[in-house]
């Protein structure tokens, strides 16, 4: 059996996880804001992975900022890989498509086209399945260098997180577990904040399953570094294939 590997057909069998990591990074960005008279002049946000012809970056929406200052040009922006923000390439990026409900956005990116993910389209995940994610975990702090993290499919759980008792939920929590949607991925992996918008992938296939969109916040967000849950939740990919439909 053939599976398709961004542009390149491989025997299953013989794929290499190593080979994947080092395919799936140059595809991996930091999304931002950019402005010149700042200081940090790039502000870290999120991840973002290359999609669809290569022009395209999908990400989480609360990764992106409410508003940018136009009076001081701030701007959206995407940065590639490198050793550190000045000699990272930085590219100039809009909102296409964002959908708050499900918490994705999809960004046009200027300049020439990158290497983009292959979204697996039919691919049904299950419990104890390996995945792989990738992103950047704790920002620009150790540099604009992408870092890969191993997981397990813990559950297939329902997208509101469960509560003491029910006077707790609020109504949009009521929407999610009494609607019929798609249940989202609880991984056992560590991630931190700066994971918002990792591609969630086969680690053999490089296919990619889900987006890592939150952590677990076991006391507060001053000790996510320190005192991490290990637990964090990615949306299933067909979410952000649906969404992709809608980019003209």
């Amino acid at each position: 059996m053939l599976v398709t590997l961004v542009g390149t057909s491989i025997p299953a069998a013989h794929a290499d996880p190593l080979a994947t990591v080092e395919r799936i990074k140059g595809s991996v960005l930091a999304v931002g804001t950019f402005e010149r008279t700042r200081s940090p002049a790039f502000v870290f946000r999120g991840t973002g992975f290359v999609i669809a012809d290569g022009s395209l970056v999908a990400t989480n929406a609360h990764v992106l900022p409410t508003a940018l200052d136009g009076e001081r040009r701030e701007t959206l922006v995407v940065a590639l890989p490198g050793p550190n923000v000045t000699t990272a390439q930085l590219r100039t990026a809009r909102i296409v498509a964002s959908e708050r409900a499900n918490d994705l956005a999809i960004l046009a990116i200027d300049g020439p086209k990158l290497q983009p993910l292959s979204l697996g389209e039919s691919v049904r995940v299950r419990e104890g399945q390996a995945v792989y994610f990738t992103g950047y975990p704790i920002g620009t702090v150790l540099g604009l260098i992408p870092a890969t993290h191993r997981a397990m499919i813990a559950a297939l759980t329902p997208i509101a997180l469960p509560t003491i008792d029910a006077s707790q939920l609020d109504a949009q929590a009521i929407r999610r577990l009494s609607g019929a949607s798609e249940p989202v991925m609880q991984l056992d992996g560590t991630a931190y904040p700066g994971n918002s918008g990792s591609p969630l992938y086969d680690p053999e296939t490089g296919q990619v399953v889900g987006i890592v969109n939150s952590t677990l916040v076991k006391a507060s967000r001053e000790t996510l570094l320190s005192q991490p849950s290990g637990i964090a939740y990615a949306l299933p990919v067909r979410w952000l294939l649906d969404l992709l439909k809608t980019v003209r």
